[in-house]
């Protein structure tokens, strides 16, 4: 069949020496990519090479690599570097991030994060096509840059986009979107921004799941996420544009007031059921097909804890890969 099929690496509590048999497990599962993050952990970059290197079979992509945190020549040299190392399998996909990735861990200064995806989008297009780059940005300024080993296969150009403004611009000038943060009821909505792309357009989703048929457990960890993640502007203001400001508004009051017990317990588990996938291995598998089903062209698991795999460790982990793997 078709239809993709992703995971988040690299996957915790494997070091990245032994991912090689990860990468493996999940081609043979049928996982068709991986994807890595840039937040605090590792970097967007070597999770995909090491994959590039051991497992051919496996396409990659970077969800996000942040505009502010390289500069644009460096952001450039880099995802050439991936595309010659894996090439026709790499997806470079960049985002705006948020003021704490950005300023406050990486002393860049996080302002008009609009213009600035922007700008690095049409300065990547040229660039990796091995254009000479010289041109006064709204952002930033290049002068005279060309790489020396442009890839005979430039990656696909991928945006990290929430709400219309950004949509619009995946759409109008990006290969695809990687959306992150809503239910499958929301693709809908997201995907009405985008509704002029062609049929090569992409539309990657991190979905986070939880594996494991205790939902008290599964929703403790849901709770956590969402504060850390809900209460950040750009996604509070994501999620009221999605309609859910009565919901989130009592978490956001008492995140605001400093009682971070409060806003854990102001979080009602039907939210957390609908922005966090759990259950049974074969439940999160069919839940994570809906997001596919309503429009998603590549749905990327981001595998989280669960008392199987604390118990269980590597063993557990390559039959959870195993049973989490792309549905016949």
């Amino acid at each position: 069949m078709s239809m993709r099929w992703g995971m988040t690496v690299p996957l915790g509590g494997v070091p990245l020496a032994d991912h090689a048999a990860v990468f493996t497990a999940l081609a043979d599962a049928g996982f068709t990519d991986a994807w890595s993050s840039e937040v605090a952990g590792t970097d967007a970059f070597t999770p995909l090479t090491l994959a590039a290197a051991w497992e051919p079979r496996l396409r990659l992509g970077t969800a996000i690599a942040p505009v502010y945190t390289r500069g644009p020549g460096l952001l450039a040299m880099t995802a050439a570097a991936l595309a010659e190392t894996a090439p026709g399998r790499f997806q470079f996909g960049i985002g705006a991030s948020s003021p704490v990735v950005a300023g406050d861990w990486n002393a860049a200064e996080f302002v008009k994060p609009f213009a600035r995806s922007r700008d690095t989008l049409r300065f990547l297009r040229g660039a990796l096509a091995g254009e000479l780059v010289d041109q006064e940005f709204s952002t930033f300024t290049v002068k005279r840059f060309r790489l020396e080993r442009p890839p005979a296969v430039p990656p696909r150009i991928m945006l990290a986009a929430l709400r219309p403004q950004m949509l619009h611009l995946a759409a109008a000038e990006a290969d695809g979107v990687i959306l992150n943060w809503l239910s499958a009821g929301d693709v809908h909505t997201a995907l009405a921004e985008i509704k002029d792309t062609g049929p090569d357009f992409d539309v990657a989703t991190r979905i986070f799941v939880v594996p494991t048929d205790d939902a008290a457990y599964a929703r403790s960890i849901g709770r956590r996420l969402i504060t850390s993640y809900l209460t950040v502007p750009a996604y509070a203001a994501f999620h009221r544009w999605l309609g859910r400001s009565e919901i989130l508004a009592p978490m956001w009051q008492a995140w605001e007031s400093g009682d971070r017990k409060g806003a854990l317990a102001a979080i009602p588990d039907s939210l957390v059921d609908e922005l966090i996938v759990h259950g049974a291995p074969d439940q999160v598998r069919a839940r994570v097909r809906v997001y596919a089903d309503a429009g998603v062209t590549v749905p990327v698991m981001a595998l989280l804890p669960t008392p199987e795999l604390e118990r269980g460790g590597f063993s557990a982990l390559m039959s959870l890969i195993a049973a989490l793997g792309r549905p016949a």
